[in-house]
């Protein structure tokens, strides 16, 4: 230790206070893994843990038991009580994300490997199998929509094997079992949509139309489409059917996108006067009566939202709504004290 007239205790170095009696036991675990006999050394590892549950090495130690015997469920339990004693030991994580890889839970692997990067974001192994697992999960999905996109052929429903396909080919374009796929489903899929098309009314059409541009993120384009199938609908008196509710919304989202935060607000305003619990138009509507600063309208809107059912806003808006009422609360807040003074 330093000099202890010496005020700079930045050199002190804190040595942890190991149970001998533990650290015994430990040590004869070690040479039991080293002569390969991984049971005698777990023995030695769980009494260690027993004398003193909080050092994670021992934990760790008796996981990486488990590993080389494959039981993997015990060496899971054995890591999680390692991350237990020690959340910044990152050898708890390595292990227990390796447990999770053999027993083939991707998803869960990931999220251990995320929590020990969030301690170490530079660990190389952390980072390595992270890499790995996300290339396995992309696997499985495009395995997962392969398979349905087979099932759904076999039953007859074209439409929603493409879907799956098309789905598949966003994770893995050129993969040889899609593309093979897309050959038996696609012709079949083009001649029903043909069929489809043929049976459209010019309004619907225009209303398609714009979806596609839509989807390409050509905002202007569909704008323009969704105003003639608006136009034509107001001339024949159905500016409250279905189909114009339906353009209304797609238009106000294409608003949205090109920052025509008043076009947003016209159009989720004539949705809303037919249908005045869609959320979707009223969420839309308070973003744009946010960005232009209407913030008391905006707050109104989520509001209404949070005045719903909760089963019929979904949890996503409902999240969403609540943060938007805590900001423009704080807002609204702000701006009376501002007016006050």
């Amino acid at each position: 230790f330093p000099n202890n007239n010496n005020n700079n205790n930045k050199n002190i170095i804190i040595m942890p206070n190991y149970n001998s009696q533990a650290e015994a036991l430990k040590a004869q675990g070690n040479d039991f893994f080293k002569k390969g006999q991984y049971a005698a050394a777990i023995e030695k590892y769980q009494q260690a843990c027993e004398v003193d549950p909080n050092v994670p090495a021992y934990w760790s130690n008796m996981a990486a038991c488990f590993e080389k015997l494959e039981q993997y469920q015990d060496m899971s339990d054995a890591a999680r009580s390692c991350i237990k004693a020690d959340r910044n030991f990152v050898k708890g994580y390595f292990r227990l994300a390796t447990a999770q890889k053999h027993l083939n839970d991707v998803s869960g692997c990931i999220k251990t490997l995320e929590s020990g990067l969030a301690v170490d974001s530079s660990n190389p192994d952390l980072k390595k199998m992270k890499k790995e697992m996300k290339e396995a999960e992309r696997n499985l999905q495009v395995s997962q929509y392969c398979s349905k996109a087979e099932e759904h052929l076999q039953n007859g429903d074209i439409a929603s094997a493409y879907k799956q396909l098309e789905l598949a080919s966003r994770l893995d374009a050129g993969n040889p079992s899609i593309e093979a796929l897309m050959k038996r489903v696609k012709p079949k899929y083009e001649k029903l949509e043909a069929q489809r098309k043929a049976s459209l009314t010019s309004d619907e059409l225009y209303k398609e139309k714009g979806d596609d541009y839509y989807k390409s993120a050509k905002f202007e384009e569909a704008i323009a489409e969704y105003t003639k199938c608006l136009d034509s609908l107001e001339r024949q008196g159905k500016q409250s059917s279905e189909l114009a509710m339906k353009a209304y919304s797609n238009r106000a989202a294409c608003h949205k996108q090109l920052s025509h935060f008043d076009g947003t607000i016209a159009d989720c305003t004539s949705v809303l006067e037919v249908e005045p619990d869609n959320v979707k138009a009223l969420i839309r509507r308070a973003q744009a009566f946010e960005a232009v600063e209407r913030y008391r309208f905006a707050l109104q809107d989520v509001k209404t939202v949070l005045s719903m059912p909760y089963a019929q806003v979904g949890k996503s808006n409902w999240d969403l709504c609540n943060m938007m009422q805590h900001r423009l609360n704080k807002t609204v807040q702000q701006l009376k004290a501002m007016n006050k003074n």
